[in-house]
């Protein structure tokens, strides 16, 4: 979901944080990674403007993603 708010493609995720299109396709088909490459992913998305919810945030109605208001 995140990737696709901002519109990116796997390539340009991939390119974002320095990992391969694989990895990018593995992460969104639900396969385990490392936990390294998982923060690096998270981390491109968020310095791009993502922000993740927990299913803790009240009212959130679960987990998800949203853009920040800085967001182009």
């Amino acid at each position: 979901m995140a990737r696709v708010a901002l519109r990116w493609t796997v390539k340009e995720l991939a390119g974002a944080a320095s990992v391969s299109t694989n990895t990018v396709v593995r992460l969104e088909r639900g396969e385990e990674l490392k936990s390294r490459t998982v923060a690096d992913i998270r981390e491109a998305l968020e310095s791009a403007g993502v922000i993740f919810i927990d299913g803790d945030y009240s009212g959130s109605g679960g987990p998800g993603v949203r853009l920040s208001s800085n967001h182009p």
